[in-house]
């Protein structure tokens, strides 16, 4: 089969593109504005990638045309199509189908699904959890949005039954507005924490809570269904109706982490069933680790075999990333980057890194924030107010404000002279360069490219005068 997918390059479809090419399909796509790491993944896999959306890519005649999310029906303001292409197939009458559709149909089908839902945390718990099965010698198949570090791949079909997938609550495509994740149909789902987000698409918390519970709805009797026991919003979906074992994990819940962040007995029923020692830090992910051990036991593997696993476990590009350090004065500088872009993302990011220094003993070390709001809810400006409150943690704070229909400044002024922005990436690398110096930790936060900043960044301090 030929298939051909619109909007290749994001996360999603290009996991969808990795697995159809491995099951041994034709595949080719097309999008706009690429960038790492899926464009590397996508040409390492000798992927044919058109630029744009132009309706002579028709002329392909691909057995289905796979449409992504970002596609759509809007217009420029000349009047024509923003996606040729999709009005091309169309008015044709060409088969077309959705990512998630055709993954459910061609990939998922007859497997032992585990998929990890969530607000934050889906990338990080559904990457633990791909590798403690295959630590345990179950070869999962798994499609993340990231490239995990111990895989290298953001997706493969695997060689057993089970299968894990990032569960995405962003809707379907342009004729299917339910979320991806009902398409997946899981026996084991992991609830990881449910707050307002995608503005865009969903008018308010209950909307979101509500397409929870389509995908609660779709987990077998047999299931088990694993929940943050401390978020309300998903005790509240639970409520409506759970037909399937619930494991609970928090402070509350019938899984728990005892000891510090990054070395911590994991404790079933208040009895201890495994310890994790690594190097991550954080409560955000101490809790997708309970999540990952309650999942995969689900599937046979001991809890005392997923706290070994989640020792080796090396995290996901751009999660904390180290992108490199410079040495100046007798000290360093260090440049992270990280996918945060939700404000209790970067809070809890910035939380993590103040801990671990905290806890080395760096407490005087400094945490420079570097942030875009560039998701679709940011832009919107629907949580700009809750910005001062996610950086807290940061010392100084630089805004990359370009595109944003909202004043940031006005937004950051609580912070005082704790906060700069700039409407372009070669300012914003200036105001860094300047207030940076030996010691400071640097965190690059943005759910995009971000202009390339690290590298830029990197380069500046290299030059700046000592």
């Amino acid at each position: 089969m030929h298939i051909h997918i619109l909007g290749i390059c994001g996360t999603f479809m290009g996991g969808v593109a990795a697995l159809a090419r491995e099951a041994g399909h034709r595949v080719t796509g097309c999008d706009a504005g690429v960038y790492p790491p899926m464009s590397d993944q996508l040409r390492a896999l000798g992927i044919d990638l058109i630029e744009g959306f132009g309706a002579d890519q028709l002329a392909l005649r691909p057995d289905m045309f796979v449409v992504g999310n970002v596609v759509s029906r809007a217009r420029l303001s000349d009047g024509t199509p923003k996606f040729p292409l999709m009005e091309a197939v169309l008015d044709a009458g060409t088969a077309y189908t959705s990512g998630p559709q055709w993954l459910a149909e061609h990939v998922l089908q007859g497997r032992h699904v585990l998929a990890v839902a969530g607000t934050h945390g889906k990338t990080t718990t559904t990457s633990m959890l791909a590798w403690v099965l295959e630590r345990a010698g179950q070869a999962p198949g798994f499609l993340v949005g990231g490239v995990p570090l111990d895989f290298g791949v953001s997706a493969r079909l695997g060689s057993q039954r089970p299968f894990v997938i990032e569960a995405d609550e962003y809707d379907t495509a342009f004729f299917d507005k339910r979320s991806k994740f009902v398409h997946y149909r899981p026996r084991t789902a992991i609830l990881n924490n449910l707050e307002f987000d995608h503005a865009d698409i969903f008018e308010d918390l209950n909307a979101i809570e509500r397409q929870f519970h389509h995908l609660v709805r779709t987990v077998p009797g047999a299931g088990r269904i694993v929940a943050n026991d401390a978020e309300e919003s998903l005790k509240r979906v639970l409520a409506q109706g759970c037909w399937s074992e619930l494991a609970t994990f928090g402070a509350e819940g019938l899984w728990q982490a005892r000891g510090a962040h990054d070395a911590f007995d994991v404790l079933r029923s208040g009895e201890p069933v495994g310890r994790v020692e690594w190097a991550l830090s954080g409560q955000h992910n101490q809790m997708n680790a309970l999540a990952a051990i309650a999942a995969a036991e689900h599937v046979g593997v001991s809890p005392a075999t997923a706290a070994e696993a989640l020792g080796r476990f090396r995290n996901v590009r751009r999660r904390m990333e180290l992108r490199g350090s410079i040495e100046r004065d007798g000290g360093t500088i260090t440049v992270y980057d990280d996918f945060a872009h939700h404000p209790t993302a970067i809070r809890t990011t910035l939380d993590g890194l103040r801990h671990k220094l905290d806890a080395a003993g760096q407490r005087r070390d400094r945490i420079l924030a570097v942030f875009e709001p560039r998701s679709n809810t940011m832009k919107l400006g629907t949580m700009a107010a809750q910005l001062p409150w996610s950086l807290e943690a940061a010392d100084l704070s630089f805004c990359h404000t370009d595109g944003l229909g909202w004043d940031a400044a006005a937004a950051l002024a609580p912070m005082g002279v704790r906060a700069q922005v700039a409407e372009a990436i070669d300012p914003l690398v200036a105001q860094v360069t300047a207030a940076a110096r030996p010691g400071d930790h640097i965190v690059c936060m943005s759910n995009g490219g971000f202009g390339g900043v690290h590298d830029k960044l990197l380069g500046a301090l290299r030059r700046h005068p000592r």
